[in-house]
C-alpha cells in the first residue's frame, strides 16, 4: 500500500488533541438554585442592562456563554478596551452630497449582524479598562441602544463585565452616567458550582417563568413600594455619592429607582426569592438605600392598625418579632393620635394578645408608652394585670442580663 494512502487514513497527532478537547467540553446542565444566576437572568428578562462585577478567572464570561445557550441567543463579544469611540458612536461616512444629506454615521460590523438577527446578547466585556472618552460613547449604546444610524432591535440584550480596579489591568473607575445605567451584580464563585462544572454538569440559566394573573398586582405592588418609600426619604431620590470609587457603582437616582421598580414588578411576578431581589435592588440604588426599601417593603403587608383595633380579639399578629415590634408601636401611634377610652382598652388588648402569642420583652415600649396616653377619668383594664408580671419579668431580665455583661467586663 502505497505510504501516502496509510499517511491519509491515519489521524494527525493534532487531530486526536482535537477529539480530546471536544469530549472535554463536552458538558451538560441541571436545574440549580443559583442566586446569582438567577438574579442574572431576570434582569435579562426586564430588558435591563446588568453589569458583573468579580475578580479576573472568576468565570464571568462563562457565565455568558452559558446564559446565551441556555437562552439561544447568539453571543456578540465585544472588548471595550480595545475600542475606540467612533467604533460605538459611528464613523462618518462622506457622501455624494453631504451639504444636502448629511454625513451618517456607519456602525460596525457586529451591531449590523445584531440587527439582521433581530435578537441576541451584547457582551461588553473589560468595561473597567475602557478609558474615559470609550465609556462616555458607550453611554448612547447602553441607554439608547443606538450605534451610530442604527438601532438595535428589542430582542437583544445588554449584560457587560468589569475588574474591580484593584484587579484590573490600567483599571479606570466607571464614570458616574455610565455606572447609573446598569444593574451592578457581584460575582463570586460557589465552591459546589465550581467542583460539580468541572465535574461536567454546570446549573442550568433559563428565564423567570411570570404568572400572567400576577402582572398587574405586580406592577401596582412595585409602584406602591417605591413611591411610599420615596415620599418617606426624599433626599434618597438623588443621591450622588462623595467618593470617585462608589460613584462608579450603584447609586439613587430618578433613572435608577425607575428600574428597581421595574425589577420589582418582575421579581414579584416571577415569585423570587427575597435574596434575588435583595441581589437586583441593593445593585441598582446600592446597600444603604436598597436595605432601607427591602424593609419598608416586610412593612407594606403589616396589618392596618385601625383594623386591629377595631377587632383585638381576632387580631393576626407577624412572627417576625421586628415586624411584630412595628405593628405594636403602630397601634400605639394610632391611639395617641385619636385618644379614645375604647381605643386605649383595646390597644392593651392587642398587647395582652402580643404576650399570649410571643416574647413578653416586645410589649415593654409599646405598654410604658400606652401607660402614658391615660386620662384621669379612664378606669385602668383587667388586661393591664396580665401584663404586668410579664412586663415586670422581662425588665428583671433585661436587668440581671446587663448585671451579667458588666461583671464579665
Amino acid at each position: 500500500m502505497p505510504s501516502h494512502a496509510l499517511m491519509s487514513t491515519t489521524p494527525s497527532r493534532l487531530d486526536v488533541a482535537g477529539d480530546l478537547l471536544t469530549l472535554l467540553r463536552d458538558t451538560s446542565t441541571e436545574p440549580r438554585p443559583d442566586v446569582q444566576l438567577e438574579a442574572l437572568t431576570l434582569a435579562v428578562a426586564a430588558d435591563l442592562p446588568v453589569l458583573l462585577w468579580g475578580e479576573p478567572g472568576i468565570g464571568k464570561t462563562a457565565a455568558l456563554n452559558q446564559l446565551a445557550a441556555s437562552l439561544d441567543l447568539p453571543l456578540t463579544t465585544v472588548i471595550a478596551s480595545v475600542h475606540e469611540p467612533s467604533d460605538f458612536s459611528g464613523l462618518p461616512v462622506v457622501g455624494d452630497d453631504p451639504a444636502e444629506q448629511g454625513v451618517p454615521m456607519a456602525p460596525p460590523d457586529w451591531a449590523v449582524r445584531l440587527v439582521r438577527a433581530g435578537r441576541g446578547l451584547l457582551f461588553l466585556d473589560e468595561l473597567s479598562t475602557a478609558p474615559p472618552a470609550v465609556q462616555a460613547a458607550l453611554l448612547r449604546l447602553v441607554l439608547e441602544r443606538r450605534i451610530g444610524a442604527l438601532r438595535l432591535p428589542p430582542g437583544v440584550r445588554i449584560v457587560a463585565a468589569a475588574n474591580p480596579r484593584a484587579s484590573a489591568a490600567d483599571g479606570w473607575e466607571l464614570s458616574p452616567p455610565l455606572a447609573n445605567r446598569f444593574v451592578h451584580l457581584t460575582w463570586t464563585h460557589d465552591h459546589e458550582v465550581v467542583v460539580r462544572g468541572l465535574g461536567g454538569t454546570w446549573p442550568r440559566a433559563t428565564l423567570p417563568r411570570l404568572d400572567p394573573e400576577k402582572l398587574p398586582e405586580a406592577v401596582r405592588f412595585a409602584r406602591r413600594a417605591v413611591c411610599a418609600f420615596l415620599t418617606a426619604r426624599p433626599p434618597l431620590v438623588h443621591r450622588l455619592p462623595n467618593s470617585e470609587a462608589r460613584r462608579g457603582g450603584p447609586w439613587p437616582s430618578p433613572r435608577s429607582w425607575d428600574m428597581t421598580l421595574t425589577l420589582i414588578a418582575f421579581a414579584t411576578a416571577a415569585g423570587s426569592s427575597r435574596d434575588v431581589l435583595s441581589l437586583l435592588v441593593r445593585g441598582t440604588v446600592g446597600d444603604g438605600p436598597g436595605l432601607e426599601l427591602l424593609a419598608s417593603l416586610d412593612r407594606l403587608d403589616l396589618p392596618d392598625p385601625e383594623v386591629l383595633l377595631a377587632d383585638p380579639a381576632r387580631a393576626e399578629l407577624p412572627e417576625r418579632g421586628d415586624l411584630r415590634q412595628a405593628v405594636l408601636d403602630a397601634v400605639v401611634a394610632a391611639v395617641r393620635a385619636r385618644p379614645e377610652k375604647s381605643r386605649w382598652d383595646a390597644a392593651w388588648a392587642l398587647l395582652a394578645r402580643a404576650v399570649d402569642t410571643g416574647a413578653p420583652d416586645l410589649v415593654v415600649v409599646p405598654a410604658t408608652t400606652l401607660a402614658t396616653l391615660r386620662r384621669e377619668d379612664w378606669d385602668v383594664p383587667a388586661t393591664i394585670e396580665r401584663l404586668t408580671s410579664a412586663v415586670s419579668l422581662s425588665r428583671r431580665a433585661d436587668r440581671a442580663a446587663a448585671r451579667i455583661a458588666a461583671g464579665a467586663k
